[in-house]
């Protein structure tokens, strides 16, 4: 990993500061009855209560507030399956910053419609013919834009890495950290807050059993890629993770794990009904690996960060529910 895409906790402690009074501190929630079910003492970082709805508003703000004046001028562009599009959308709103967003038309209409309200144009793409990257590449060549992608990019990183920063600066120690990973984003920038801050917690990630491309790479040693995954966990549809993000999850990240479609839907609406809280499929990926076995830790603290609540409702109640 060259010098120029290195993260360290210092970027991450640079981005709480950009942050304060801009991100919401969210809430970390417990519950008697999941520490009972997995006999540990567990601590859910709900990053569902972050403006737009998920943890990736860390990262747009901290990358669009480090623009140059002249990139500040001209609009910004980024391709999203819809959190990243909102959190660029609303970082855009509050610099005055235009924002264009290349989201897949099968992104859920709560995030497409969200996205737009922020005053960011919308440009919807077939995800069956088209490759995102490609298309945002060469819109933001043609009209002088500045990328910033969903996850790999430092200042991306080192802001999402402010979630798990704020955990541990909470809750104090933690035997695990279960983080739910799409391209890798999270994951980095959690595992180098918290092996920086913690050296002996545990740093786990979390993939739908669809989209294992990042379990695969982190075992092989070898970048997996993995082509438009039907799983339920619309965030988690990444290709692959990143130039950026894959030497840091080989670094810091001891261990990752996948869950089911059937899990991931099991422990979404648990925690709907028993802890109160909205939370989408790709949100629970790392409650689901706890809940569902795929991680054990008897008499340990855990931390598990909630990654995002913006679920279309009645599109998983026609699906799963009433079908």
């Amino acid at each position: 990993m060259s010098q120029s895409y290195s993260v360290t906790i210092n970027d991450v402690l640079a981005a709480q500061r950009r942050l304060a009074g801009i991100a919401h501190r969210t809430p970390v929630l417990t519950s008697r009855i999941i520490n009972e079910r997995t006999n540990s003492q567990v601590f859910f970082k709900c990053e569902n209560f972050q403006r737009t709805g998920s943890f990736k508003f860390r990262g747009a703000y901290n990358a669009l507030a480090q623009l140059s004046p002249a990139q500040k001028q001209q609009a910004v562009l980024t391709f999203s399956s819809g959190n990243h599009g909102q959190a660029i959308a609303l970082a855009g709103k509050l610099l005055n910053i235009p924002a264009t967003i290349v989201m897949p038309d099968d992104a859920p209409l709560v995030k497409q419609t969200a996205t737009q309200s922020y005053g960011a144009e919308v440009i919807l793409y077939n995800r069956q013919t088209s490759n995102r990257e490609e298309l945002a590449r060469n819109l933001a060549g043609d009209h002088g834009l500045t990328l910033i992608p969903p996850y790999d990019h430092p200042h991306v990183i080192a802001g999402q890495g402010t979630a798990a920063l704020e955990l541990i600066q909470e809750v104090g120690e933690l035997d695990i950290l279960l983080v739910c990973c799409g391209g890798g984003g999270l994951i980095s920038g959690s595992a180098i807050a918290a092996k920086t801050l913690l050296p002996s917690v545990r740093v786990i990630g979390v993939e739908p059993a669809l989209a294992d491309d990042a379990t695969r790479s982190f075992h092989s040693k070898t970048l997996q890629t993995v082509n438009n995954p039907d799983t339920i966990a619309d965030g988690a549809r990444t290709p692959s993770l990143g130039k950026i993000t894959f030497p840091i999850v080989l670094q810091y990240v001891d261990d990752m794990v996948t869950v089911s479609e059937e899990a991931i839907l099991r422990t979404m609406f648990f925690l709907w009904e028993r802890m109160k809280i909205v939370v989408e499929p790709t949100g629970v990926l790392a409650a689901a690996a706890l809940l569902e076995d795929m991680v054990t830790a008897p008499k340990m603290r855990v931390g598990v960060i909630i990654s995002g609540g913006n679920v279309d409702i009645t599109q998983v109640l026609q699906k799963y529910i009433l079908s």
